[in-house]
């Protein structure tokens, strides 16, 4: 609820999220925000790996993984077995809204491909997450930050003339959450709107390189300026 009493505008809705590191938990936890009730699926062999990039949260758990996973339930399910894809199955037939961010074709290959889960349940909202879209020749291939913002070409206005570097912080991965934190809000934002249901794509290269692309067209290069920030 707000602080007016007023429901937050996807209370009601029910999201899976077969997520790891942040591009996806970093949507979901939007969502969540937005009121929606959010189910972290999760690994039985420690779970989304963002849970050891450090251990600065008490206890031992990583800054990140506390940061975009606040709010949300989470269930560990070993996804190889018939009896774990059962209960993700039924989860998900409860759900208005089905996100994951896995390597390409894996979410398939394991029976949640959207086409599957859609002739399922036309209703159901599926955003895919991927690093380089559904077409073209790096369609199966697997984006991290870091490669992103050189691709991007990000890296060649942050750091020094003498040595550029990657931006201190992700910058491609939360760049692509706002399309997939938006697709469940347009397409529906309460139970009854169901029949409006979609399918939503979002991919970790698209964000960055039409950042680099506005600037590089409009303006001139920006000069550097420090050491591990990006200057766009």
């Amino acid at each position: 609820m707000t602080s007016a009493g007023a429901p937050l505008p996807l209370e009601g809705i029910t999201v899976v999220a077969l997520e790891q590191a942040v591009a996806a938990p970093f949507a979901t936890r939007q969502l969540a925000d937005q009121g929606a009730r959010v189910v972290k699926v999760e690994r039985v062999d420690g779970g989304d790996f963002a849970r050891a990039y450090d251990t600065g949260v008490r206890g031992g758990l990583g800054t990140h993984f506390a940061w975009l996973n606040r709010s949300k339930e989470s269930v560990a399910l070993d996804l190889k077995r018939d009896e774990g894809r059962a209960v993700l199955a039924d989860l998900v037939a409860r759900a208005d809204v089905f996100l994951q961010n896995l390597a390409p074709g894996a979410a398939a290959r394991l029976g949640f491909g959207a086409e599957e889960l859609r002739a399922r349940d036309p209703r159901l909202i599926v955003v895919e997450m991927s690093g380089y879209g559904t077409r073209g020749p790096y369609r199966d291939k697997r984006a991290y930050d870091m490669l992103v913002q050189a691709e991007a070409g990000l890296i060649s206005v942050t750091g020094t003339p003498e040595t550029p570097v990657k931006a201190g912080s992700p910058t491609s991965r939360p760049a692509c959450t706002p399309s997939p934190g938006r697709s469940p809000r347009s397409c529906g934002a309460a139970p009854p709107a169901r029949a409006r249901r979609s399918r939503s794509r979002c991919s970790t290269r698209s964000p960055s390189g039409w950042a680099r692309r506005c600037t590089r067209r409009s303006t001139p290069a920006p000069r550097r300026r420090a050491r591990g920030w990006a200057t766009l």
